[in-house]
């Protein structure tokens, strides 16, 4: 298992091509977040050595909202960049225009940002290489398709849509692999500038014959080394569109080069591209980043996650309340193969043990190496377990206020439209009630229960059936004794300036010692709940009387005690 505080895995430490000797001048602990780490890598005989800051980003295409899947490329990403003390960059790729949906970029900074994932450059940040939407940055991927099209690596096609369509029929029909007969490959110099002045529409198709074949295989962060994939890719891919718009393709290699991205990590449906972005790296005479794929994730029943099937965008998440660290924890272990486990005699957190990690643990733990080629299956039921750890850490400890002062915030507004006229919504009392049922909810949510927490915001209702059926557990002679004894000690006590829970835990033993001899716990707890709260569940006794207070508790034992048996 990593340590807390380790240094990068001798597997980081081959990603960076960094050597032996270097390895052991690596710190023991993380680079700070927003430093850079430069690390010497060893180059060729009878040169410097070069230094190499790690960079990554995550470059959504602003095509709808924010996804699970999205999320995930993005932290992983910047547990990356965190880890090594890179920089992460957020990059919008809106080369598709026919298919941009209206909000989809205020969506995705607004999921990244309530997930906590900063990013260094992009939009509304900035950076060396802004503009960081690709849209604006047309004129470069047009000068990049010139320099190919001058080498030979490129070609202008004229075709038509209905005369494509009944190439690739025909080529079908012969059984042919290729997807188009490269016809305009042929064409003269002279008739390209004919039809370019002409203002005949065109594309721009990168030339295969033109690209050597790497002779060693490609290989992948995550899957290893992979097989040639050429053949199934469309022959001679358009690089530029009609519209003057590069394609993914183009654009992705063009930004990632010159905002100097070291390794790119990205969805697992993208690597039937690579064989196409390594031949337009070579084409270009640039150096290919690494590469890391990362493996899709899965519904409970083993299925794609799809837009139309359950819950898939982060904003689904936010509206029911999931706390971000439970969701960036419960994405981050699906498909990172770290190892946990719990020593406290080594002082390490017992939440190790069921895979709550903090974001600094994560950052410090996170490692590419681990990551497995296996798709992972997104469990609910774990998201739930997180969220309650994840829930409870910030309720209890309160050491990160900015934290709880949100969790507060938000507590207030679900319990405020939950109990709209209630006269008891003042942050002190709401943070009395939500350490107190801490243990009990899984979800902020949770709080709109009236079984667990009306009877703390608005008086009980004595006569509902949840009500009803808790005071049969009680016989009514006994109910009225408890009643009677606990009201006398309680307005004796009620002189006192505050009360603890320990001090009504001791009142009540007193009582139970001496006005109450003969009864059991389980009657005169269950009274007492039946009198005070209407409801079988929620915290002790004690914990409710404490936050209620002697006069609201006085008020409730006045009105059980004249309540008769249904």
């Amino acid at each position: 298992m990593h340590s807390l505080l380790s240094r990068p895995s001798a597997a980081e430490l081959c990603m960076l091509d960094v050597g032996e000797d270097i390895a052991k001048n690596v710190t023991n602990r993380t680079v700070p977040t927003g430093a850079t780490a430069q690390i010497r890598s060893p180059a060729g005989p009878g040169l410097h050595p070069t230094l190499m800051t790690v960079r990554v980003r995550f470059a959504p295409s602003p095509t709808g909202a924010l996804h699970l899947g999205g999320l995930r490329t993005a932290l992983y990403n910047y547990l990356t960049a965190r880890r090594l003390g890179g920089t992460f960059t957020l990059r919008i790729e809106d080369t598709d225009q026919t298919r941009l949906v209206s909000g989809s970029v205020e969506d995705i900074v607004d999921g990244l940002k309530w997930a906590g994932i900063d990013f260094d450059h992009g939009p509304g940040v900035g950076g060396p290489h802004k503009p960081y939407v690709q849209s604006e940055r047309l004129d470069l991927y047009r000068q990049y398709a010139r320099k190919l099209i001058d080498s030979g690596s490129a070609y202008r096609c004229f075709c038509k849509p209905e005369v494509l369509a009944a190439t690739r029929d025909r080529l079908f029909k012969l059984r042919s692999n290729a997807t188009y007969d490269r016809t305009c490959l042929h064409l003269s110099d002279e008739e390209v500038a004919r039809r370019v002045r002409a203002g005949d529409q065109h594309v721009v198709r990168l030339n295969d014959t033109s690209i050597p074949r790497q002779e060693q295989p490609t290989k992948d962060l995550v899957f290893g080394t992979l097989q040639d994939g050429h053949g199934s890719l469309p022959t001679d891919p358009i690089l530029l569109k009609s519209d003057s718009f590069p394609t993914y393709h183009l654009a992705s290699v063009v930004d990632d080069h010159e905002m100097q991205i070291t390794h790119v990590i990205r969805g697992e449906e993208w690597l039937q591209s690579l064989p196409l972005h390594v031949d337009l790296y070579a084409a270009l005479g640039l150096k290919a980043p690494q590469f890391a794929h990362l493996p899709l994730l899965l519904n409970p029943d083993g299925s794609k996650m799809s837009k139309r099937k359950g819950d898939v965008k982060v904003s689904d998440y936010i509206k029911k309340g999931w706390e971000p660290e439970a969701v960036t924890n419960w994405l981050a272990l699906a498909g990172w193969g770290v190892n946990l486990t719990s020593d406290s005699s080594k002082g390490l957190d017992p939440l190790l043990a069921v895979g709550a990690l903090s974001r600094q643990q994560m950052i410090e733990m996170f490692d590419l190496s681990s990551l497995t080629h296996r798709r992972s299956i997104l469990d609910p039921g774990k998201l739930e377990s997180l969220n309650k750890h994840h829930l409870q850490r910030k309720i209890t400890s309160r050491c990160e206020d900015q934290d709880f002062g949100t969790l507060l915030k938000r507590a207030e507004r679900i319990l405020g439209d939950a109990y709209p006229t209630s006269s008891y919504l003042e942050s002190e009392y709401v943070v009395q009630v939500i350490k107190a049922l801490a243990p009990r909810i899984s979800s902020l949510h949770d709080l709109h229960d009236p079984a667990l927490s009306a009877y703390f915001f608005q008086e009980p209702d004595l006569t509902c059936a949840a009500a009803r059926k808790l005071k049969t557990t009680v016989d009514v002679s006994v109910y009225t004794r408890v009643i009677k004894a606990v009201t006398q000690n309680v307005r004796a006590a009620a002189v006192e300036a505050s009360w603890t829970t320990e001090d009504f835990r001791g009142l009540v033993k007193v009582i139970q010692d001496s006005d109450l001899e003969g009864l059991t716990t389980k009657d005169v707890m269950n009274t007492l709940r039946h009198a005070l709260t209407g409801s079988k569940v929620g915290p002790s006794v004690a914990e409710i009387m404490t936050i209620l207070g002697p006069v609201r508790c006085l008020e409730r034992l006045d009105v059980a005690v004249s309540f008769s048996n249904p």
